[in-house]
């Protein structure tokens, strides 16, 4: 038995020693890599402006905290749901290394 070489290892050896198939696309041509990046940015950015928001409130430059609770609970639930991907993939990965070839 082998030891865990990776995902493109295994997708090598069910395809016969080949090279792993293309990766899958969405109507927009996007790979699963290019969407879950995107969405990194995303948070990344909405947790900037929670930041942002949070400072200015802190510092007296706006006085609209409805405003910084809304861009702190944007950004808390784009953190939330980008960690449920990342835990279904994390699931998904170790039950492929599961598969016995």
């Amino acid at each position: 038995m082998r030891g865990s070489g990776g995902l493109n290892d295994l997708l090598r050896a069910k395809a016969g020693g080949g090279a792993a198939e293309p990766a899958a696309t969405d109507a927009n041509g996007d790979t699963f890599k290019d969407a879950l990046l995107k969405s990194i940015d995303q948070v990344n950015q909405l947790q900037g402006e929670a930041a942002t928001a949070q400072e200015d409130i802190a510092s007296g430059r706006t006085t609209n905290l409805e405003d910084v609770m809304l861009a702190t609970q944007k950004a808390d639930t784009a953190f939330r749901a980008l960690l449920a991907v990342r835990n279904k993939v994390t699931a998904a990965y170790d039950e492929l290394k599961q598969v016995r070839i």
